[in-house]
């Protein structure tokens, strides 16, 4: 670690040292790393400090996605994830837990982001497979997040939160083998935009960017770099798609949303009374498939072969399609 890093860390946390705990994880496509680092004479333990340093040009992706324009949207992603623990995610309570930011750096090629350690807060586990109990305590999370930030204008986020979505996907919808959805591809996208009661979505809420506690009754959420607006059914259709297979999406799909609405439903009377939440639900269950269908159009012309290319997403986006093209 650099003087400099080391002198932000330490003046941020009010620590006397620092030690390494060990890297987390390397950061998609060579653009840095997530470590831990212990802290001594400081009121936290631990922090969580993601470090992205822009690579070279000759990096390769690991798809083959090499592009300027990918590479701008990674350069995006991290402006946008600065900017959310900049201005939004002190809103989050208990309900849609976060990490707390402690310092904030960006450079021309660098950013620096010094986070609170959910390990030590009480979320310590990370999970490869769910039941339904901590499937619903991630869909209760996400009620909350959409309730506390519906209506609110995304400024300095993605004006349409997720990675999939269709402007800044041009190449994969260019190497899709399917006519039909490509066609549909901006129905879908202009359905979902279009949707009452916008809010913001996490945008990439895969079950590995969420924290369990030990017992798996609550949780929190990382990685926001692709935060911004959009209808809920965005985040739920996707974190369903990371825990189930097809048939368990076929069984459990009314219990995950009926769940989900429920939770919506409480946490709209806590953050928007005024709003109705049958109304919300009523606009936004319909858009679930959609949903589905518009995550589906993006996996099938980013990777063909994806284990979520399957017939629950096959069945739902021909019932889709069906609705949409004449």
């Amino acid at each position: 670690m650099d003087s400099e890093l080391t002198k932000t860390i330490l003046d941020a946390t009010g620590a006397e040292e620092i030690y390494p705990l060990g890297t987390i994880q390397t950061l998609w496509s060579g653009y840095g790393s997530l470590d831990r680092y212990g802290l001594v004479g400081a009121e936290l333990g631990s922090i969580i400090v993601k470090h992205v340093k822009l690579p070279s040009k000759g990096n390769k992706h690991p798809r083959g996605w090499n592009s300027d324009r990918s590479h701008q949207r990674k350069l995006r992603s991290y402006q946008v994830e600065t900017a959310w623990y900049r201005h939004y995610a002190d809103r989050c309570d208990a309900h849609c837990r976060v990490p707390r930011s402690l310092a904030l750096e960006q450079h021309k090629d660098e950013f620096l982001i010094i986070l609170e350690d959910l390990d030590s807060s009480g979320f310590p586990k990370r999970k490869e497979r769910v039941g339904k109990n901590e499937m619903v305590a991630c869909l209760k999370w996400l009620a909350h997040f959409h309730a506390t930030f519906i209506g609110i204008r995304p400024e300095g986020l993605w004006k349409i939160g997720s990675y999939w979505h269709l402007k800044t996907r041009p190449d994969e919808l260019k190497a899709m083998d399917d006519d039909a959805l490509r066609k549909a591809a901006p129905l879908l996208d202009r359905a979902l935009a279009d949707a009452p009661f916008q809010t913001l979505v996490h945008g990439d809420a895969k079950l590995a960017n969420f924290c369990f506690s030990n017992n798996g009754s609550k949780v929190a959420a990382v990685d926001f770099q692709y935060v911004g607006g959009g209808c809920g059914m965005k985040d739920v259709a996707y974190f369903i798609s990371s825990c189930l297979n097809e048939h368990e999406c076929e069984r459990m799909e009314k219990t995950l949303l009926d769940a989900y609405f429920s939770a919506l439903a409480d946490a709209l009377k806590k953050h928007h009374p005024e709003i109705d939440p049958a109304a919300v639900e009523a606009a936004w269950r319909p858009m679930y498939a959609l949903a589905w269908t518009d995550f589906y159009r993006f996996l099938k012309g980013w990777s063909p072969g994806h284990w979520k290319m399957h017939g629950y997403s096959e069945r739902i986006a021909r019932e889709v399609l069906a609705q949409l093209l004449p």
